[in-house]
């Protein structure tokens, strides 16, 4: 609708579902937009059509970033561990940064021209994640498999990852840092934050209007809803039933937003998980 903003979001193309999450296009209506962003254990490749891309690295807590009146946003979500890849240099060095890709990517002048000269804003994200596809190193499989170990479902936490992975503590701090941008007791907070994020999603997706708060809390692995409630608090600035609320008035799009948090959700909770990518829309 004119004046309105909108908010579109799918799963990426085949050539990077391996590489990140989810995709999305965002169009901002008459009044600018100040856009929440809370850790993920990725990072964001995001361009505001006729700007150059920007790329805000792994976060530690949540963030605010203002997306100008009428401006269409097209970004790709990555996924943990892929980012050092994809810039070349330890991903620790733009842990809580946002930065312009052209201090990243060299050849990026001609993706600022393509993406605002596309016909449409669906074209411009094709075109965005084909560069990034193009972009994109080999993942460490090693930091690979410890993320897989880290995810909400798995009650093993950082402990067991040394003699599981058969590396060094030391060692394995130093390689996800350099691929995640944080080490494992980091990244497996964020994640199991993330799966309650995505308990909260899917609940309002499906028009649910009262939150579990304490199932969620011991589905994901926190001690108790008070872990829970402090954990929410440092890694989003609100507490988990706020952060409900917050959700519920915010997701009226009425777009499946099953990209971004299907991939956190334990395997009997839904029908993706992170080896599984979600089928384009």
């Amino acid at each position: 609708m004119a004046g309105e903003s909108s908010y579109v979001e799918r799963a990426p193309a085949p050539a990077l579902a391996a590489l990140a999450t989810s995709v999305w296009i965002q169009r901002v209506g008459e009044r600018p937009v100040e856009q929440r962003y809370v850790p993920h254990g990725g990072a964001e490749v995001r361009c505001v059509l006729g700007e150059a891309p920007r790329l805000l690295g792994p976060l530690t807590a949540s963030t605010y970033r203002e997306i100008p009146a009428g401006g269409t946003v097209v970004g790709v979500r990555l996924r943990p561990g892929v980012l050092g890849g994809l810039v070349g240099m330890p991903a620790d060095e733009l842990v809580d940064q946002d930065v312009a890709g052209t201090d990243v990517w060299r050849d990026l002048a001609r993706l600022t021209d393509l993406l605002g000269d596309a016909a449409t804003p669906r074209l411009a994200l094709d075109r965005l994640q084909s560069f990034v596809a193009r972009a994109a190193g080999e993942p460490d499989p090693l930091v690979d498999e410890a993320v897989r170990n880290l995810m909400p479902w798995h009650r093993g936490g950082t402990a067991a990852l040394p003699g599981l992975l058969s590396i060094s503590e030391r060692q394995l701090r130093r390689r996800c840092r350099a691929a995640v941008g944080v080490g494992p007791k980091e990244l497996h907070r964020v994640l199991r934050f993330q799966g309650f994020v995505a308990r909260i999603q899917a609940s309002v997706e499906r028009g649910g209007s009262r939150a579990d708060l304490a199932g969620w809390a011991a589905e994901v692995g926190y001690h108790d809803q008070a872990h829970l409630s402090h954990e929410c608090r440092r890694l989003a600035g609100a507490t988990p039933g706020e952060l409900f609320a917050q959700y519920g008035a915010a997701c009226t799009c009425g777009h499946d937003h099953a990209a971004s948090y299907a991939p956190m959700l334990r395997p009997r909770d839904g029908r993706f998980v992170q080896e599984r990518p979600v089928a384009p829309a």
